[in-house]
């Protein structure tokens, strides 16, 4: 049915409805280009993607890299990017018309599983000539384990190690405040060599030592510099390390300290020698643990001081006891380094410890600061 200028639609239920025709014949072109629209969609070859990098399941990845997604056609200058998870500062990059990269402005920390989602649909990825991706696109790849060659140059370059590291002739120096920089050499270190800062230490401190792997060294200066960030002591270099350590790097934050290490020979005498930044600075007669209380040999680190202190145990006729001591630095478990009251000293009589005159108890305990290695020989 019609009127003059109006167009009556019935929509049911014996309803009729009055529209213009202008607006019927807007509705009709509107509804036509939607068509038309979906047609060039549907007639367009579809998009797809021929590549991620890192390609899904990678591991151990330098997460400073960039992230790389290639399409089989030329993108729309509108159409999105992919997701990152986690979200991390950074921009999207065209490399090529059907290539596009993120670069990560800093990066991403180790051991993270990150996800890339690349978006399908109408509101997804779109192509110059109007393709779709058909089906969203999902990949991981896990960043890898910061080194441990990388903690020991910085640990060297702050002064926490007895060792000096240089880089290697030619090799790029990477900039102390280039936080970027910084976080990718923590991945992949710079070629350089360690050299020993003095020519003073002492064969057993030496012999200890192996660039890149775990060990008595490497722990007693992850604990000193846990100790001078107020970081809680337990020579494992985690994420809060890390995040210090770099930050130290920036602000150029050296170890005040200086580095200590004590040798405690159960020769005959027994004797504590200390060096500290590779000169020898004490040597004394020292006292260890009786048979059946002996002193365990190795090599441990300062983890727990005390000027004074009341020592309690039981003595091995199972009589209790409680001593008041002074100078105290703990090396491994409730074996000390400290001042006890004797006639003499250089043989067996403590009850694990290593016990020293007054004079040289007082004059040890400001070397022995948190980390120091104690090495207890036979």
């Amino acid at each position: 049915m019609a009127l003059a200028g109006v167009i009556l639609v019935l929509i049911g239920g014996g309803t009729w409805f009055a529209l213009s025709r202008s607006t019927a014949q807007g509705a009709t072109k509107g509804a036509a280009a939607h068509q038309t629209g979906a047609a060039r969609h549907s007639l367009a070859t579809p998009e797809t993607v021929m590549s991620v990098t890192p390609a899904d399941h990678t591991l151990n990845v330098n997460g400073t890299d960039a992230i790389r997604v290639v399409f089989s056609a030329p993108l729309a200058a509108d159409s999105p990017m992919p997701a990152i998870t986690p979200s991390i500062a950074g921009s999207w990059q065209r490399v090529t018309p059907a290539t596009v990269q993120f670069l990560p402005a800093q990066g991403f920390t180790q051991d993270t599983r990150v996800k890339v989602s690349v978006p399908a649909g109408s509101s997804g990825i779109r192509s110059t000539s109007g393709g779709l991706l058909a089906t969203q696109v999902v990949s991981h790849f896990w960043t890898g384990s910061y080194s441990t060659l990388r903690l020991e140059q910085l640990l060297a370059q702050l002064g926490y190690l007895p060792l000096n590291w240089s880089p290697a002739p030619g090799a790029t120096v990477v900039p102390a405040t280039d936080t970027s920089a910084q976080l990718s050499a923590a991945y992949s270190p710079p070629a350089g060599s360690f050299s020993w800062n003095s020519s003073g230490w002492p064969d057993a401190l030496q012999n200890m030592w192996s660039p890149g792997q775990t060990g008595s060294i490497l722990q007693g200066a992850v604990m000193a510099f846990e100790s001078n960030q107020g970081l809680a002591m337990d020579g494992v270099a985690g994420p809060e390390v890390w995040h210090a350590l770099l930050n130290a790097v920036a602000k150029g934050q050296d170890n005040p300290n200086g580095y200590t290490y004590a040798y405690v020979s159960e020769g005959s005498p027994e004797t504590l020698t200390i060096w500290h930044n590779g000169q020898q600075v004490e040597q004394t007669l020292a006292n260890t643990g009786i048979p059946g209380r002996t002193t365990a040999l190795g090599t441990y680190p300062v983890y727990l001081k005390y000027q004074h202190q009341i020592m309690r145990g039981t003595d091995p006729d199972g009589q209790k006891y409680a001593d008041p001591v002074s100078w105290v630095s703990y090396f491994n478990g409730s074996d000390a380094v400290h001042y006890y009251p004797r006639a003499s000293y250089g043989f067996p009589q403590s009850l694990g410890c290593v016990e020293l005159p007054y004079a040289q108890a007082e004059q040890s305990y400001p070397y022995l600061t948190y980390g120091s290695l104690v090495t207890i020989a036979g």
